[in-house]
Formats: structure tokens, C-alpha cells, sequence
């Protein structure tokens, strides 16, 4: 069950990987404009067409029944928000892919700081893309405790609390709160509150080992193979690792290749 890194760009070596194989694929790629230094960069305005050769090698290898998870975020350009993350999801849906769920990732230690016209964003998008309606998902693996609301709450219900009660605004969802009486734990939201990496594991953009651990809880079982096109220093893999995934990471500089296979060794 050892991880296998490969080197070189994903838009070649995603080749390399069996059709119908790739159950999750959770990724983190370089942001628009974002690590000049360590990947170049790419420019807003070009992101979409460089991005969806890559989505279409993943949506050929990803299995039927996978998910698809993308860590992205848009970039300032002159004092407005571009709107390339969104020109993406289009594109992708145009592309053949359903774009199932968005997650937040809420960066809870980011620090205060602000620009002329904004403050600093202290979240991510994690964007949620399938191929099928019906896929894989394992929902009691990221439950959650019910929280110190269920012991007030729960304590004397009226009959109301009792029913399913429709929402008065008429949006036609209701709920019946006596159905949570006696659990020990509760679906969470789709806002995930985690800190950000402290070390850089000397690369410019690491993101929180939880946070894909969250996912590949969530859209596998053990023994399925998980996919970083763009693994950076490892994190997807070492989470993989430890909760008895496989997994393959592609990772286009060789000087991070080395990280991740020394993190994981």
C-alpha cells in the first residue's frame, strides 16, 4: 500500500494512470498569479484553458462512483475579484462534469490584515465536482459531537419540537427536533473550521493534513486509491497513508518529490 509519486507535469503523466482507477481525487493547484516562484504562475485570464485539459485526464480516470475535490481560490486584479474560479466551474460543467457541493474551508487562526477595499480572506473554496448523481460518500465517518446545544435544547421539547415541522418561510424543508434525543453525535455542515499549517514543510503552499484526511474519510473505504495531481510536499499521501488508502501524487518539481517521499518514509 505504498504511495507512488511521480514526477513530472500532470498534464503528461496523468497518462500514465488506468481509466475508471481513481476513486477520490482531492488537489490543491497554483492559484492564479499565485507562487511565481515556485510554479511560474498563471495568468487569470488563461487559468480556465490551462486548467481543462487536466479536468478532462481526470474525469478519464476518476472512477463512475468518485468524487473530484479542488482546493481553489480566486486573486485580486485591480482592486476587483477575478472571476476565473467561476469561469472554471462553468467550463468544467460545460466539460461534462456535475458540480456537486461547496465546501468552505474556514482558516480559524488567520491573522488580521486588510487592503484599501477588503479585509483578509480567512477561508477556501473546496469545490466538489462528480461525474454521476450517484457516487460514493460515507457520511457517519466525519460525524461530529452533538455539542453543548443538545443539553438545553433537547431538554423539554414542545409538540412542535415533536413533528416535522415546515418551515413557516414556506421553503418547504422542516424538522423534527425529538429525532436528535439520545444521539451522541451529528451530521456536520459544510464549513470545515481548521487551522492553517504552521510550517511550511518548505514549500510555499501547504495545506492542513485534516484536511484532506476530512475528504478521503468522507468519499472512500479503506483500500481505495486516492489521487494529488498536484502533491506538493505529500500531505494528500501521508493522510492516505495513514488511514490505509493508496494513493498516487504527480508533482511537476523534483525538489518537492524528494519532501514527500522523505515525509512519508
Amino acid at each position: 500500500m505504498n504511495p507512488r509519486i511521480i514526477h513530472g507535469d500532470c498534464r503528461e503523466k496523468l497518462s500514465l494512470i488506468e481509466s475508471n482507477t481513481i476513486d477520490l481525487i482531492v488537489t490543491s493547484p497554483p492559484y492564479a498569479d499565485a507562487r511565481r516562484t515556485t510554479y511560474g504562475g498563471i495568468h487569470p485570464d488563461e487559468y480556465v484553458s490551462w486548467f481543462l485539459p487536466i479536468a478532462a485526464e481526470l474525469d478519464r480516470v476518476i472512477k463512475p462512483t468518485g468524487s473530484f475535490i479542488l482546493n481553489i481560490e480566486e486573486r485580486v486584479v485591480n482592486a476587483e475579484r477575478h472571476t476565473y474560479v467561476l469561469e472554471l466551474i462553468l467550463a468544467m460543467k460545460k466539460q461534462g462534469w456535475l458540480w456537486t457541493e461547496e465546501y468552505i474551508w474556514h482558516k480559524k487562526n488567520s491573522y488580521p490584515g486588510k487592503w484599501p477595499n477588503r479585509f483578509r480572506d480567512s477561508w477556501e473554496r473546496l469545490l466538489h465536482f462528480n461525474r454521476q448523481k450517484k457516487f460514493c460518500m460515507y457520511q457517519e465517518s466525519v460525524m461530529v459531537p452533538m455539542g453543548n446545544w443538545a443539553e438545553h435544547r433537547l431538554t423539554k421539547l414542545s409538540q412542535t419540537d415533536k413533528i416535522r415541522d415546515v418551515s413557516n418561510v414556506g421553503s418547504g424543508f422542516g424538522k423534527n427536533i425529538s429525532n436528535w434525543v439520545g444521539r451522541e453525535k451529528a451530521y456536520p455542515t459544510n464549513v470545515l473550521h481548521m487551522a492553517t499549517e504552521c510550517s511550511n514543510r518548505e514549500h510555499s503552499a501547504v495545506f492542513p493534513e485534516q484536511l484532506p484526511s476530512w475528504f478521503i474519510k468522507l468519499f472512500t473505504q479503506l483500500g481505495d486509491i486516492v489521487l494529488d495531481p498536484f502533491v506538493g510536499s505529500g500531505t494528500t499521501l501521508v493522510a492516505a497513508r495513514k488511514l490505509h488508502r493508496k494513493s498516487i501524487g504527480i508533482e511537476i518539481k523534483f525538489d518537492y518529490c524528494m519532501q514527500a517521499e522523505a515525509r512519508l518514509d
